[in-house]
């Protein structure tokens, strides 16, 4: 009998005279030398501004006993997960930006996808569950304090949480499996999934078939279940009698179609649009949108437009 050789997937792909890529050059804004400074100072306020507008979300809704609802509960959480959503990508960016070096480990950006999808998510079905609630409020109002007490909350939010993780975890481990050679240089902003698809050498055409079918269920269902939740809420609200709350039923849903519309609109075009129409230009600014855009405005879009919510604020800067 021959002895059992164990070959690592590095030997392999040097006696095929493949180049191993141990890392990676994120090209981000390289091709904008003269504006660096200017792009720093830009991205810190953007993330310096997504840390205390979501802070203060945050706090707002732990410490206000008026804002103890399942709606600013929800808002809580969702404040929460953009603070951990950006900072999967703006601190790297930024040092990107102060140190010149673009470098990032072949294990690090495994890392950085492996958040980043997963937070992704968390953020389409949270966004779902929101609509579930202003669904419940509007259609169901006499059962809603039933349907949404603290205990199906507290499960929502956890489901929210959890239920992405083995799938991106196991998405990321079959990226980061294929064979990667060649071109070191990943055209993006991080590390996500189409770009780096692009340095990969082989058929990937089952690897893009699995990303297809995750986008779908974790963008696509909870989309459609939102588009569901407002039909019925608008469908609702139009049998109304005139002045019978329909501004107010109209204004609660108002902040969380706009940053539905930012996050799924720029989520969808970018992983659900055709492969020809690739480019990876307009990729960089879509999912500038869906990463840094949507957390950004998220405190200003929920905070300044809502009246519960500045009073709280008021009473906080008082004491």
């Amino acid at each position: 009998m021959f002895p059992l050789i164990f070959i690592s997937k590095k030997q392999i792909m040097e006696e095929r005279n493949i180049t191993f890529v141990e890392e990676f050059v994120i090209q981000g804004f390289y091709d904008l030398p003269n504006l660096r400074g200017l792009l720093f100072g830009f991205f810190m306020f953007i993330y310096m501004s997504i840390l205390i507008g979501n802070g203060l979300i945050i706090v707002i809704t732990k410490t206000d006993p008026v804002l103890h609802t399942p709606m600013y509960f929800f808002l809580g959480n969702f404040s929460l997960l953009e603070i951990c959503y950006t900072t999967v990508v703006l601190p790297r960016l930024l040092t990107n930006f102060w140190t010149q070096n673009r470098n990032i480990s072949f294990t690090a950006c495994a890392v950085q996808l492996c958040f980043f999808l997963i937070f992704a998510a968390t953020e389409c079905f949270l966004l779902a569950v929101m609509a579930y609630d202003r669904y419940v409020a509007i259609c169901k109002p006499l059962h809603y304090p039933v349907i949404m007490n603290q205990k199906v909350c507290t499960q929502l939010v956890v489901g929210s949480w959890i239920c992405g993780i083995p799938v991106q975890i196991g998405q990321t481990y079959q990226i980061f499996s294929l064979p990667f050679c060649g071109s070191n240089k990943l055209n993006h902003v991080f590390c996500d999934i189409l770009p780096l698809l692009k340095l990969t050498c082989g058929d990937t055409s089952l690897n893009e078939l699995c990303v297809f079918v995750v986008a779908v269920l974790f963008v696509m269902v909870p989309f459609l279940l939102i588009i569901w939740s407002y039909f019925n809420i608008i469908s609702t609200i139009l049998n109304l009698p005139v002045g019978m709350g329909r501004s107010k039923a109209f204004s609660t849903c108002s902040s969380h179609l706009t940053v539905v519309a930012l996050f799924f609109g720029s989520a969808i075009i970018t992983y659900l649009r055709p492969k020809s129409t690739y480019s990876p230009g307009i990729d960089k600014i879509l999912s500038l949108f869906y990463t840094i855009v949507t957390p950004m405005f998220n405190p200003w879009i929920y905070g300044l437009r809502n009246k519960d919510v500045i009073a709280a604020l008021k009473k906080i800067l008082s004491k």
